[in-house]
């Protein structure tokens, strides 16, 4: 069960479904009271019944992270009702496979506008007022994509490289302000996005792990986190550090890049054989 300061209000980003879904859920079973926000409205209904959010401790708004007007609408309304949240966990995120020099113009905008400004919006609206509260922790969710450049992602690695980055040099800028900043970086999750991944060769490296990550895993990491912060979390620890080394060394990246996607390939055959 999770434990939570005196002031039980959280705010979750991507809560229709995947991991968004999941913490959601386990928030609400730790007692907090929980703004679950997701641009798919009728998906996020859907969520809630299924999942049998208490309505009481629950509210469901539509966002789109893009819009920075929409952040600070929600908080108004949050503040006024409930007061200002002490938790902000920024999950909504978006990837489509490709190569560079074959990616739309439209993918460029939609990858950065969503995994990369929409943190920042939300980052800069609610954490101006965690930082007029006087506490508050922001959890944004990076990717081990964005330790170690993963080609046929890459816009998607380059925009989590960002996330990553932002939500470092943040938790320094608000330490010394009583708010928090962590960043989790985790390998591939059995979500709706890895799901996606699964037809495009170009994606073989994402599956190039000995299994996925569960939601649950990814879950019991920030609770963990919620009670010992920390700037940045890889996982899992082992695939983090050889992510690091590979990015300190880039021909050893490249060197590993040949194998791996065809482990990853072999990974894609077999789930499609599975029927998952």
């Amino acid at each position: 069960m999770m434990s939570a300061p005196s002031t039980r209000i959280a705010w979750v980003t991507g809560s229709a479904s995947g991991l968004g879904a999941a913490l959601t859920t386990a928030l609400l079973r730790g007692g907090w009271q929980v703004l679950a926000s997701d641009i798919n409205a009728d998906g996020l209904s859907r969520t809630a019944a299924d999942a049998g959010w208490d309505e009481r401790r629950c509210r469901l708004v539509t966002l789109d992270v893009r819009e920075s007007g929409q952040w600070r609408s929600h908080l108004a309304t949050l503040s006024e009702e409930w007061g200002v949240p002490s938790l902000l966990c920024n999950v909504a995120g978006y990837l489509l496979p490709g190569y560079i020099l074959e990616t739309p113009d439209d993918q460029i905008d939609r990858h950065l506008d969503i995994n990369v400004k929409g943190v920042i919006h939300g980052c800069r609206v609610v954490g101006e007022a965690m930082v007029e509260a006087g506490h508050g922790h922001i959890i944004n969710i990076a990717s081990l994509a964005g330790v170690a450049p993963i080609p046929g992602i890459g816009l998607y690695s380059t925009s989590k490289f960002a996330v990553r980055g932002f939500s470092l040099l943040l938790a320094q800028e608000l330490a010394p302000k009583g708010v928090r900043v962590s960043v989790v970086c985790p390998d591939a999750i059995e979500t709706p996005m890895l799901k996606l991944q699964e037809d495009w060769d170009e994606a073989a490296l994402t599956f190039s792990a000995p299994r996925a990550l569960g939601t649950a895993d990814v879950v019991r990491t920030i609770e963990r986190l919620i009670l010992r912060p920390r700037d940045e979390v890889l996982l899992p620890g082992w695939r983090g550090w050889l992510a690091k080394l590979g990015n300190c060394f880039p021909v050893l990246s490249r060197q590993l890049s040949a194998p791996l996607r065809e482990k990853g390939l072999r990974e894609q055959r077999r789930r499609h054989s599975a029927g998952r």
